[in-house]
């Protein structure tokens, strides 16, 4: 899940920056309304978190123009004023949800989880290939009811290629999904992670390489003895 965090108070800013990621949420951050627009316009976003009294663009104008060229980006508007009007306001304006600062962490993360299953796909909570679940709400995967250990990309790159159903990410898909904006274009991040992925999930592999375009959960894992190359392959 990759969110965009629109925040002009810096300790704040800094603080979601941490939490988000912590729950292997790619993000990005800026602190005023105009960069937020362009960031929107170059970068696949799920969810916004957007500060509603930030410069340059207003919050209001910045969810206005989202909601309209961007509805599959989910927003969650942020406030100090805790006024009922305030709140209607920003709803009407076209945001998903709304929070009043100061607010608890988990519950921020909670609302984004719901946000994006409202704004995207409409998958269930439980995600699900074959033996293989991970549940982004708690943060849990597992194999054959096996607990597995993840580490917070790990967890991000299975989340994002169980949420295709099935497609193929390309390594640069799963880059922009899962990294921020300030990785290298041009690093085999995502192959070092699907290999080290692999290990971790170990065999038969589920998570199948396809030639010249990417990667995909297999919908019946790979047997030993269909593809017996090795995690790197």
């Amino acid at each position: 899940m990759k969110v965009l965090v629109v925040e002009d108070e810096p300790l704040l800013a800094k603080a979601l920056q941490i939490c988000l990621r912590r729950d292997s949420m790619a993000v990005d951050a800026t602190s005023d309304g105009g960069s937020a627009l362009e960031m929107l316009e170059m970068n696949d976003y799920d969810a916004m978190v957007l500060d509603r009294d930030i410069p340059v663009v207003h919050g209001d104008e910045v969810c206005r123009r989202a909601v309209l060229a961007y509805p599959q980006v989910g927003v969650l508007m942020l406030t100090a004023a805790g006024r009922l009007d305030d709140r209607v306001g920003g709803l009407r304006l076209g945001a998903d949800d709304y929070l009043t600062k100061p607010f608890e962490f988990p519950e921020l993360i909670a609302r984004l989880r719901a946000i994006s299953r409202r704004t995207g796909a409409r998958l269930p909570t439980l995600l699900r290939a074959g033996d293989l679940s991970l549940d982004p709400f708690t943060r849990r995967a597992a194999r054959s009811g096996v607990p597995l250990s993840l580490t917070n990309k790990e967890f991000a790159v299975l989340e994002e290629l169980l949420r295709a159903d099935g497609g193929v990410l390309s390594a640069e898909e799963l880059l922009a999904k899962a990294w921020d904006r300030n990785a290298d274009p041009f690093t085999n991040s995502p192959r070092v992670v699907i290999s080290t992925l692999r290990r971790k999930l170990g065999r038969p592999w589920p998570i199948e390489t396809v030639a010249g375009a990417g990667y995909r959960i297999a919908l019946r894992p790979v047997s030993c003895s269909q593809d017996d190359r090795g995690p790197d392959r």
